[in-house]
């Protein structure tokens, strides 16, 4: 390596020089073009909770390197950022602090995106939304809007989960477990009136597509089919003594209908006033079902209680008396709200019949001449039907189907499809939040707002008290208007939406930013969607990333956006953990902050070990030791080149040109590296493989110039130079941005393309293998590429130290890594 006087490397100089230049070169900016393939890349936009640390760089950094490598790659990236800004959080602070929740969103929105444009990322900001900015909602209230004009939104009164923390509603997907989702508080039942969107109309479609989505994670897509939950069976009905009405039931093992010797009701069931009036268990009836109507449905169904209605049904088939029991584990929103009790066959009939005393009837037997024991536990398998009658003998998939053929040929039954999945409740008793653009006339009930009347804007004189209610109910300058419909004097719904609603379309606002005629251009949307990568964590499973494709499925109807799914390939990003081993969170107290880190490391020593640190897929713990281990490498890489700048210079070699063998080994190090990572961002991804090459690369081409006379002037040499840089870029942009105008070019080095492997480099007479002994390392070969593994085990034992570790011992077991590894097992 030549001697001279290298500058200090000093990334607090460089990093924030290259940010000012990217954003004023516009370089990141996205524009529609037909001369590229598009590619619309998405990490989730955040919540602007004011600071960022570490865990977030992660996300937005592998985004960014990814965005990077694709448009060295001839892509037209479309990569924006924006801020998914309503919601609790700002209405908590501004009760906490006496400010309005626009005056902290605004303060943390500029804070965090200091700190995101901190990192290095090419977002494209002129792309940029507020979900909060009434420019933004606008359109979420006419999506609203457009809902309710496709009947998919109304409004009814219904059992709901209620915070009693946060004071308002949420969905099914948000108090999932009993409590909510935001502060971890049990959650309530209560009767209000509410809106909802119907996305059980869209159940069957969201369940189709999952099918569809190879390129999402398949615990993500197995979360969304056992939330949706779809189940064929068969409805049919019990006739209640001494009523008109009968009991309807669904069931998907009608082939156990024999062995029902109860009927469990939900206790908000239509018919349980009538079953028990003039009887004697009236009054402990109705104390039950007062008891149980505020309890949430988790806490129903962790405890099984219920008691006796004085009334009995009539078995369909036998025409036997069959107890009717209101009970708490049937829930009147799942199916018809009451379900036969096949105790022998079902473990929670089993429970509760033994807890109360009821008959246990064994009718599906394992096998012919068999019987199962019902112990503490039912049979729930497919079998052979016993005591059933006619149906006796059959297999249960044979009685499933000739019982439901004779309960449908009766009248009394049907072939039914139920689903887990509920309409979404959007209605939030909060004031940080789109408003609902309705009014209540007085002659018309409720009256949708003009699409020219939008935004319904928010006041900014709504008092906050932390008083449960919507605050907006006391601010008469914003309910107080006149009927659309031109009826006098009217009021507006006072809740806002579920902040779900805001993020289930913004990734097409980043279409058209900022038009104030369409929410999106229908071009626009033809070039750019669907997302190509999205980007965020598995939590969003049931709630963002299902409503969002329930949305899209709309809008697709609507001709709107193209194809039916908005995200194409998913991934989900691991966590990175404090020194704690915990999830960094600042109420755990192991946060690591993005500015610290950067002041003392740089952006691109953290970007680089996040991404070195792991799997992107994995969670990693946080470490001071090897962020400063990648701190030493950049510095290597620094030295390195500014050492040998002459080099980077050099024409790249030309076809045919010959190289002695140090150099051939050193352009194989090179082009290798090159085939490796290209391959590994167009499959799998995993970047800390990656940046563990580029590592290696730089060992290379330092071993190169400290053993070789006048290395600089060597071409093969150059051409390793310039492959660290351009491989190095997507993951350290400013280094690289800076090193390679050090080294004579003009243009932009995320402008340059992703360099191209040489075949012909990748050839070598011999490659090296290494040799292990019970695991462990104890020397390397050299043998021609593809030799088998006799080969390479006769060339090992030449090896004094293998030969050493093998002495006197016998070999049980050899695995071999073509072209990579031995291993050979002694004992």
């Amino acid at each position: 390596m030549a001697s001279k006087e290298i500058p200090p490397y000093e990334p607090r100089t460089i990093e924030p020089r290259w940010q000012r230049a990217w954003e004023d070169s516009g370089q990141n900016r996205a524009v529609e073009r037909a001369d590229k393939p598009k590619f619309y890349l998405l990490e989730m936009l955040p919540y602007p909770s004011g600071d960022l640390h570490v865990g977030h760089a992660r996300n937005y950094t592998l985004g960014d390197v990814i965005a990077r490598f694709l448009r060295m790659r001839g892509f037209n990236v479309l990569h924006p950022m924006g801020w998914d800004a309503f919601g609790l959080p700002a209405e908590n602070a501004a009760i906490k602090r006496g400010i309005q929740p626009r005056v902290w969103t605004e303060s943390n929105i500029a804070n965090m995106r200091r700190q995101v444009r901190m990192l290095g990322t090419s977002y494209d900001w002129t792309r940029e939304v507020d979900t909060s900015s009434p420019e933004y909602y606008r359109w979420t209230q006419w999506l609203f809007l457009l809902m309710y004009r496709r009947g998919l939104a109304y409004k009814k009164e219904a059992p709901v989960n209620w915070c009693p923390v946060d004071q308002t509603v949420l969905a099914n997907e948000q108090a999932e477990g009993g409590v909510c989702w935001r502060c971890h508080s049990p959650v309530e039942r209560r009767l209000l009136n509410q809106w909802f969107f119907k996305i059980t109309a869209y159940a069957d479609a969201l369940l189709a597509g999952i099918d569809r989505l190879d390129g999402w994670p398949d615990r993500v897509r197995t979360m969304q089919r056992n939330w949706i939950g779809r189940s064929e069976g068969v409805t049919f009905s019990f006739d209640v003594e001494g009523l008109e009405e009968a009991i309807s039931v669904f069931t998907t093992r009608l082939d156990t209908v024999y062995g029902a010797t109860f009927i469990a009701i939900a206790a908000e069931h239509p018919l349980v006033e009538e079953i028990i009036r003039g009887k004697s268990e009236a009054n402990d009836v109705r104390a039950f079902v007062a008891a149980t109507k505020d309890r949430t449905e988790l806490e129903r169904t962790m405890e099984k209680q219920g008691v006796f209605s004085g009334g009995y049904g009539l078995h369909p088939l036998t025409g036997e008396r069959v107890p009717i029991w209101v009970t708490n584990y049937v829930l009147a929103t799942y199916g018809s709200g009451a379900v036969m009790g096949v105790p022998a066959h079902d473990q929670r009939d089993l429970e509760f019949a033994r807890a109360h005393g009821l008959r246990v009837a064994t009718v599906i037997a394992p096998g012919a001449g068999e019987r199962p024991k019902i112990g503490d536990a039912s049979f729930v398998d497919d079998g052979v039907l016993v005591d059933s009658g006619e149906f006796s003998g059959l297999t249960s998939e044979q009685a499933r189907n000739a019982i439901a053929e004779l309960l449908i040929e009766r009248g009394i039954g049907e072939q039914t499809v139920n689903y887990k999945l509920r309409d979404w409740l959007i209605s939030r008793q909060r004031y940080w939040g789109a408003p609902i653009p309705f009014v209540n006339c007085p002659n018309h009930g409720l009256v949708p707002v003009a699409d020219d009347a939008l935004p319904v804007r928010l006041p900014e004189d709504a008092p906050f008290t932390g008083v449960a209610g919507s605050p907006l109910e006391h601010v008469p300058s914003f309910m107080n208007t006149t009927c659309p419909l031109g009826d006098g004097p009217a009021t507006r719904e006072h809740e806002t939406m579920d902040t779900f609603m805001c993020s289930s379309w913004y990734f097409l606002r980043y279409l058209d930013a900022h038009d104030d005629e369409v929410a999106w251009r229908v071009d626009l949307a033809r070039y750019w969607a669907p997302v190509d990568q999205y980007i965020g964590g598995a939590e969003h499973a049931v709630l963002h990333l299902l409503y969002s494709r329930f949305f899209y499925k709309v809008l697709a109807e609507e001709g709107l956006v193209p194809g039916d799914e908005p995200f194409t390939r998913l991934f989900n990003q691991g966590s990175v953990l404090g020194e704690n081993g915990l999830r960094m969170s600042k109420s755990r107290g192991n946060v690591v902050g993005i500015d610290e880190t950067v002041e003392r490391y740089g952006a691109d020593a953290l970007r680089l070990f996040e991404m070195f640190a792991g799997p992107p897929d994995a969670d990693f713990p946080w470490s001071t030791t090897g962020i400063a281990g990648v701190t030493r490498t950049l510095s290597a890489v620094w030295r390195l080149v500014l050492g040998n700048a002459e080099a980077v210079a050099l024409d790249a070699p030309r076809a045919g040109a010959a190289f002695d063998a140090q150099e051939s080994d050193l352009r194989y190090a090179t082009h290798s590296t090159i085939k490796s990572i290209t391959d590994e961002f167009n499959g799998r991804r995993h970047l800390n493989t990656c940046v563990s090459s580029i590592m290696k690369l730089l060992n290379a081409l330092e071993r190169f110039a400290s053993t070789r006379k006048n290395a600089s002037s060597s071409s093969a040499f150059g051409e390793g130079l310039r492959a660290l840089l351009l491989l190095l870029a997507p993951f350290a942009p400013h280094i690289a941005e800076e090193l390679w105008e050090r080294t004579g070019h003009r243009e932009s080095i995320h402008l340059e393309r992703w360099p191209e492997a040489d075949e012909a480099a990748q050839k070598r007479d011999a490659i090296e293998v290494v040799v292990q002994v019970n695991g462990k390392w104890r020397g390397v070969v050299e043998v021609p590429p593809g030799s088998s593994e006799d080969v390479v085990l006769e060339k090992a034992l030449t090896v004094s130290t293998v030969a050493a570790q093998i002495d006197g011992k016998s070999v049980r077991k050899k695995i071999y890594v073509a072209d990579k590894l031995l291993n050979i097992v002694v004992g």
